[in-house]
């Protein structure tokens, strides 16, 4: 009898343990942290958030909104976050001289009928195609991703041909436009839309240079040495969310518009954007953004394709 209550107070902890569930465990990896600006690329974070896939992941993830590029670029330099949605430049900015983070995913792409940039002009302008727009000043936010897909976007103009204004909030480049201030602007995808629905025309949109126009999530190198197994069950829910998303974008439009917010002519109309999976920026990509950011005396010596970018994050 004795033996039997002393096997039995063994036991009992070992079938507790047993019993309990996984994600009681994994809730003791590392928390992760996540900034990025309100925008549809950042979407599949919130989506993995509500579905509770990263719960289920066993993540202990923190979304951290922030308002500019400048405050994200800041947070990663000063080691407050792990990782971030951004650009190709930007992750080539931060490995100046050492680096510092690494690309591990593309977090969205132009694909189907959704662009991620488009040139717009008012309704009642006379540029009617892309050569129209030589010599027009054209609203921008100089030396980011939006001019860098602008040049692309006009590569069949002549260099000297291309004028940017410099128009760096985005409110007030769309405002300028509508009423006629300035002539043309480059638009994110769903104020471009809203701009279109108000009476705007599209000049031309990135579809057409879906390989140079993209945002990607980038980790800190640490981050990716230190929390290994956390970032790939991060990737492993981001890539659940971009499923159910690309599945059945309409079911998640109330928490579109809570989180990412549109204007509210298009609320009901614009089309959620598909989410591309399992892919990375290839070489030719990233030497592409390279050379114009040399171009611009954005950098001197760029960081190398292979320091900067890898796969081994997906999932």
């Amino acid at each position: 009898m004795f033996q039997s209550h002393r096997l039995l107070r063994f036991a009992l902890p070992l079938i507790f343990l047993l019993a309990w569930p996984a994600q009681a465990v994994w809730a003791r990896t590392a928390p992760l942290s996540f900034a990025f600006l309100a925008v549809p690329d950042a979407f599949p974070a919130y989506v993995a958030e509500a579905e509770g896939f990263f719960t289920a992941e066993g993540l202990d993830v923190k979304l951290l909104l922030v308002g500019s590029a400048i405050e994200r670029e800041q947070l990663m330099q000063a080691g407050r976050i792990d990782g971030m949605l951004n650009e190709i430049s930007s992750t080539a900015s931060q490995n100046r001289g050492e680096i510092r983070a690494k690309i591990i995913s593309i977090a969205r792409q132009p694909l189907g009928n959704s662009p991620g940039f488009r040139i717009v002009v008012g309704k009642d302008s006379p540029i009617k195609s892309v050569d129209d727009l030589a010599g027009v000043p054209i609203g921008v936010a100089r030396h980011t991703v939006i001019e860098y897909v602008t040049s692309r976007m006009l590569a069949s103009l002549p260099k000297k041909s291309i004028v940017y204004q410099s128009v760096p909030v985005l409110p007030e480049r769309m405002q300028l436009l509508m009423s006629g201030q300035i002539k043309a602007a480059v638009l994110p995808d769903q104020m471009g839309f809203s701009a279109m629905a108000a009476g705007a025309r599209e000049i031309v949109n990135d579809l057409a240079i879906a390989g140079y126009s993209l945002s990607t999530i980038t980790f800190a190198t640490s981050s990716l040495d230190k929390k290994t197994t956390e970032v790939k069950a991060f990737m492993r829910a981001w890539d659940k969310a971009c499923a159910v998303i690309n599945d059945n974008p309409e079911r998640f439009r109330p928490l579109f518009l809570k989180k990412i917010g549109l204007p509210k002519n298009v609320a009901a109309t614009y089309p959620i954007p598909p989410m591309p999976r399992h892919k990375v920026p290839g070489p030719k990509q990233w030497d592409d953004a390279m050379a114009w950011m040399v171009e611009t005396k954005l950098i001197d010596r760029p960081p190398s394709y292979s320091d900067s970018v890898t796969d081994a994050f997906l999932p």
